[in-house]
């Protein structure tokens, strides 16, 4: 990783954070200031602590180990909730038994073990539901939409699950927009329609059952070429913001920190982890969306530089956590490390 080559705006700084998380994936944050990482190729998932204050960690412990593809992970109530391809676990009052931690408890079953898009996410919503995505089996095909490309919300007992959104191909990141309530979520995606299309989603949801168009629309405007035919994207709900095809937009955060200027309060910091297979890569970097009014109106680049001028990556980033103190923390999965983004006055 070269930190040096990242390029962000004036008065802000980005560190290692740590270098001890291989294949960093999704972050949660605890009460206590501990950050917990999820990974997909590992079957880990990692405690981080910070325990000087001094803007590193300082110990990471494995908390769970020989899981299946252990992507999402959320904090709610003093547990630590692990997404896995096929299931749902916990790892009750955590905070206590970060190096002697408890058996996985299953609390959710009910999930497909696909290995194309099976990895999944997961927070903890502000009505305390459990949120997690399953994703679509294939590139571009028509799952039952009572089991795939589909939103579900239960109990952290894993109880009155229900299907709340549908025709989502595959998001791996989502947050709830702090002035209104509506989730927004990043949805990447079908591939082989050439280097621009279709462009990559920013969705919301302010009421359940939506549709969002897989695997008949795309981006809100694109009939699929196999099965637009069938419906048209004017039955769905279209995307409230777009990014340019492949760059594979993953996790985001609202601001609702203070410690950066009052500019970037309530806007949205978004992980564009990059393209596989594009002509001319891109994506690499984390861009910010403006909100005015509650709703996107713009986006720019605010961290770059994991890609570099010969199309070499050094890094990925996966998902973005804001810390107490109100600097973030970013996850890359190739370095296998987090990154602290903070803020100095010039």
């Amino acid at each position: 990783m070269r930190l040096q080559n990242i390029r962000l705006p004036d008065g802000f700084h980005i560190e290692l954070y740590s270098d001890h998380t291989p294949n960093a994936r999704s972050l949660a944050l605890g009460e206590d200031g501990t950050v917990y990482v999820g990974t997909m190729t590992e079957g880990k998932v990692y405690a981080v602590r910070d325990d000087n204050g001094d803007g590193a960690a300082d110990r990471v412990f494995t908390v769970a180990s020989g899981l299946n593809v252990p992507n999402g992970v959320a904090y709610f109530r003093g547990d630590l909730y692990i997404a896995e391809n096929h299931r749902i676990v916990k790892l009750p009052g955590i905070a206590g038994k970060l190096a002697s931690p408890p058996a996985p408890t299953p609390v959710y079953r009910d999930l497909p073990d696909d290995r194309h898009h099976g990895w999944k996410y997961l927070r903890a919503g502000p009505d305390g539901k459990l949120y997690v995505p399953v994703g679509a089996p294939c590139n571009i095909c028509k799952p039952d939409p009572e089991i795939h490309a589909s939103l579900r919300r239960l109990d952290p007992d894993g109880s009155h699950a229900e299907v709340f959104a549908r025709g989502i191909r595959n998001t791996v990141g989502f947050d709830w927009q702090p002035q209104t309530g509506e989730l927004y979520f990043t949805d990447n995606g079908r591939d082989w329609l050439g280097d621009d299309l279709p462009p990559e989603e920013l969705n919301r949801i302010d009421r359940p059952g939506l549709h969002f168009g897989y695997p008949y629309c795309h981006a809100g405007t694109i009939a699929d070429p196999e099965f637009g035919r069938e419906r048209p994207c004017s039955d769905f709900t279209a995307p409230v913001w777009t990014f340019p095809a492949h760059v594979a937009p993953l996790g985001l955060r609202f601001y609702r920190g203070t410690q950066f200027p009052q500019s970037y309060r309530d806007q949205l910091f978004v992980a564009q982890h990059g393209s596989w297979n594009r002509s001319k890569p891109q994506g690499y970097r984390i861009v910010l969306v403006r909100f005015q009014n509650g709703r996107p109106v713009a986006d720019e680049v605010f961290a770059q530089g994991w890609l570099d001028s010969n199309d070499d990556a050094s890094g990925r980033p996966v998902d973005i956590l804001e810390l107490a103190d109100g600097s973030l923390l970013v996850s890359d999965d190739q370095a296998g490390a987090l990154y602290r983004i903070s803020y100095r006055k010039p």
